[in-house]
């Protein structure tokens, strides 16, 4: 019997990988291994629907389809502990498996606070059962203080207010999110979390916990100390790979993700990786290395690492103008391609109004854009980005909005 091509992560990126397989014409066997004992479901919503009371988990493929019709050995509830590339062999629940080719895409894991004591209440948020005690939390009535004021913190802290809870987000960073918006959008969209009621808390730090065995305060770095039933923790993570050490897989120095090159091929033959834990150069945006933590680079790169690694047609590097998504307080936030600096120029409505479109401009081209509840807008634009389109382009896009 042939090797099989091995997918370690069964989440989105690994999910798209077997399917790219399959539809690409790939008959030989798939191995998927999963650390979680659940099917592969949909992360965004944790921080977003899934908090509301009942709602269930959005699974991608039942598991007879993933099974029987894509014909995968699913192996859930266990990790993948170690990576032998010269071997070509992979470690599972103490198993080791051969591989024809291997796709890397364990996703990432929370940071957690710093020095912070192991108290009841404190979480952060990654799997479906980090999402059910958060619910739980908020629909009893906790008092919640959410520290970081990223996509994950920012969504949580408007969950919570739609159950009406008492909410603080503490961010260490004077301007929230500036390596997706930039200062200037980063500092409006700050001010939509007052306009809801939120405390807002920037250029300030959590320096302790307080409680027994359960959170009941939170001491902030200028001295104050807030109530807290329930701590979000939201300040980042880092790429899954620990168990890749000793491997020879080449790692980036900084977070520990995977180096590839633009085809998404890691340093050692036949390995590839896709999702939270690949670092890659887009050229498409003339980044030397990107690494990206969304749901569209997830999908986007599982199908196209499993293409390149299994021969699915002609290599292809894979560049791409990235695409994220938010809702905070009944409002949708879209990021397109990258905040670039040279510019930032506001096409449509004010950044304290109700919707807006913001272009950013490097040299003479059009790099990125933000919309705050103008969802029909943003996908044209990541079209002129991923053309290289020119500035000027960008503009004439929507003459009405530019005037």
């Amino acid at each position: 019997m042939s090797l099989p091509f091995v997918v370690v992560g069964a989440s989105l990126a690994g999910l798209r990988a077997v399917e790219a397989a399959r539809n690409g014409g790939y008959e030989g066997p798939i191995t998927l291994i999963g650390a979680e004992p659940h099917l592969p479901y949909d992360r965004p919503p944790l921080s977003k629907a899934f908090l509301e009371p009942g709602a269930e988990a959005v699974v991608f493929r039942e598991e007879q389809h993933l099974r029987e019709d894509l014909g995968v050995d699913l192996r859930l509830g266990a990790p993948a502990t170690r990576l032998d590339p010269a071997g070509h062999t992979v470690t599972v629940d103490g198993q080791t498996l051969g591989y024809r080719a291997l796709l890397i895409a364990t996703g990432s894991t929370p940071l957690p606070l710093p020095g912070a004591p192991a108290l009841t209440g404190v979480h952060t948020l990654r799997t479906v059962d980090d999402a059910r005690a958060i619910r739980d939390a908020l629909h009893a009535g906790a008092r919640v203080v959410v520290v970081g004021a990223g996509f994950i913190g920012s969504e949580i802290a408007s969950a919570a207010r739609r159950y009406q809870n008492a909410v603080t987000i503490v961010e260490a960073a004077p301007v929230p999110l500036v390596r997706a918006a930039g200062p200037v959008v980063g500092a409006a969209l700050a001010r939509l979390h007052q306009r809801a009621g939120t405390d807002v808390r920037l250029g300030t730090s959590v320096t302790g916990l307080h409680g027994r065995d359960r959170v009941e305060a939170v001491v902030l770095s200028d001295g104050t100390v807030l109530d807290a039933d329930l701590v979000v923790v939201g300040i980042g993570s880092r790429p899954a790979t620990g168990w890749l050490a000793g491997s020879g897989v080449a790692l980036d120095a900084r977070d520990g993700g995977v180096r590839c090159d633009e085809y998404l091929a890691t340093s050692a033959p036949d390995v590839y990786a896709a999702g939270d834990v690949a670092h890659w150069p887009n050229h498409l945006l003339d980044v030397p290395m990107m690494r990206l933590e969304n749901w569209t680079g997830a999908a986007e790169q599982g199908a196209a690492a499993t293409r390149n690694a299994l021969g699915l047609g002609e290599r292809t590097p894979y560049a791409t103008a990235p695409y994220v998504w938010s809702d905070w307080y009944d409002h949708r936030i879209q990021f397109v391609g990258h905040p670039a600096e040279d510019e930032v120029r506001i096409v449509l409505g004010d950044l304290d109004g109700p919707r807006f479109v913001a272009l950013y401009r490097s040299g003479e081209r059009i790099a990125g854009a933000v919309t705050l509840n103008e969802p029909g807008k943003v996908m044209k634009y990541r079209r002129l980005i991923a053309r290289r389109a020119d500035w000027q382009a960008a503009l004439d896009l929507y003459p009405a909005l530019t005037g």
